[in-house]
């Protein structure tokens, strides 16, 4: 995965600081990237870019090749002349600096973007080469339908639902300029992110995409592969993807994504997934496998269960799923949290992917604990939390008085034995400090700190609560990491040697 000891910081495209609403990938997401760079740091961690769907979840997308049309930076699109000055005016003065509000984000930038559509000339070469080359033709496809017929698309008319070849032509023909409008979109987006890949390339600065186990119902990575999935006779899920209850949810967490048909994946040497992988790789430069336990055996559910506390574990692709991928398979990395078995542990070693150590869950007394940082070895990325977890200062300001003073000794002991002089005081102000420290100190290959750990931020900032729906992913940064905080991290980072 890296050759040398690094440091990385987690913060995803919609966190990032700008003037319309959420986070893009303009000049905002290029001088973050160069702050980052700046700072020593090598990894820049994000979450997946794909169009969200229903719940705004980056983990449940319309497609999972998909750019989120959210992203494209307006700015970049005055440049091109397809906004104005004054409209730009006007949504600065709407949105600010607030955290995301996608209900007004759904309303508002759609409108925008279809006008910047209205002033593009998409008979231009570039524009209908990328149309041509087919990537994204079934998702232009599904939201044009999605367009024109609303609801799922076990809904829509027997002809596009079924994919009947003289239905999809006649949408494609008759809603010919819809369907341009979202080629558009990813055309735009596409274009935009390779520029700041690139950027970050010349910088030293790797990005760490993130790809999630399974995708929506609801998206046209079903619509057009149905056999793929474990679906009924009315093309609807049978069965539904979760997790029993564990550490985050005493009743599971009911993801509802259709598991898919592995033996339908198998006969075709896995071909869907190569496509998938093939897509990632060329778009990070290092990939995180979300759910990874899932791949040697995972947990589905009847379909309509009401939570996720009666399902069945079933067995997976295993190893056969990354048999085609040769020298890439170095720039995987497992998120192996959750339920973690002798099976999951023996993939992960077959396959030699690092695995994840978390910190926030290391401090339970148990001296084998392995996200301990003594137990924490070479091959593996650290963080204090992930976008999963509470903030570092969300979670002790959640502890009762007796829970932290136990942790703050546990935490001291661990200073201790790795030779880290943080002063904690006597309310802990400095635990925030040591949970980076550690991770820093610590020999994984990888630390990675999320930016609201680095900027000691309460649960206010708290990316993602597992298993619930409507306030998540929404968290922004107000401005710029400060000339204080970026030599604070350049600083830790030069003394623990990444």
């Amino acid at each position: 995965m890296m050759e040398q000891r690094s440091a990385g910081v987690l913060l995803h495209i919609s966190s990032v600081p700008g003037k319309y609403g959420i986070g893009s990938l303009g000049k905002s997401a290029h001088l973050f990237a160069a702050k980052l760079a700046k700072s020593g740091v090598k990894v820049w961690q994000i979450l997946p870019l794909v169009q969200t769907g229903f719940g705004d979840s980056p983990y449940q997308s319309v497609a999972c090749d998909s750019g989120n049309p959210y992203f494209i930076d307006l700015d970049l699109l005055a440049k091109e002349k397809l906004l104005t000055k004054e409209e730009l005016k006007a949504l600065r003065r709407e949105y600010r600096n607030k955290q995301v509000d996608y209900g007004a984000l759904y309303e508002e930038r759609y409108r925008t973007l279809r006008t910047a559509f209205s002033r593009f000339a998409f008979d231009n070469e570039a524009f209908r080469a990328f149309v041509k080359a087919g990537r994204f033709e079934d998702y232009a496809l599904f939201m044009t339908a999605k367009t024109v017929y609303g609801g799922t698309f076990s809904d829509w008319e027997e002809g596009i639902r079924l994919r009947d070849p003289e239905a999809l032509e006649a949408l494609r023909t008759d809603h010919h300029e819809e369907y341009l409008f979202w080629q558009f979109l990813q055309y735009e987006f596409w274009k935009q992110w390779d520029a700041l890949h690139a950027y970050c390339g010349k910088l030293g600065l790797s990005i760490m995409g993130d790809i999630p186990l399974y995708v929506a119902y609801d998206s046209a990575d079903v619509w057009a592969h149905p056999g793929l999935f474990k679906l009924d006779d009315a093309l609807k899920p049978a069965k539904v993807a979760g997790v029993p209850p564990d550490y985050f949810s005493e009743k599971g967490q009911l993801w509802g994504n259709p598991v898919y048909l592995w033996e339908a994946h198998e006969a075709t040497q896995f071909a869907w997934w190569t496509e998938r992988l093939k897509n990632a790789f060329g778009t990070y430069d290092i990939l995180r496998i979300d759910h990874f336990r899932g791949i040697d055996r995972y947990y589905e559910i009847d379909a309509g269960a009401e939570d996720a506390t009666e399902g069945v574990w079933q067995k997976g692709p295993g190893e056969a799923l990354f048999a085609g991928l040769g020298s890439e398979r170095e720039r995987i990395v497992a998120e192996d949290l959750g339920i973690i078995d002798g099976g999951v542990r023996t993939l992960l070693k077959r396959t030699g992917f690092p695995g994840m150590k978390v910190l926030l869950f290391a401090f339970d007394g148990n001296e084998e604990n392995d996200y301990l940082p003594k137990n924490i070895g070479e091959n593996c990325v650290v963080y204090t939390g992930t976008h999963d977890n509470n903030t570092v200062r969300g979670y002790l300001d959640g502890l009762s008085a007796e829970e932290f003073i136990l942790l703050r000794s546990r935490v001291a002991a661990a200073l201790e034995e790795a030779g880290i002089g943080v002063g904690l005081g006597a309310q802990g102000k400095g635990m925030c400090e040591a949970f980076v420290r550690l991770a820093l100190a610590s020999r994984a290959s990888l630390a990675v700190i999320p930016m609201q750990d680095l900027l000691g931020l309460g649960g206010e900032a708290r990316m993602n609560v597992p298993g619930t729906c409507g306030n998540n992913w929404r968290f922004r940064l107000k401005k710029q990491p400060s000339a204080r905080v970026t030599g604070r991290l350049k600083k830790m980072i030069k003394h623990y040697r990444r």
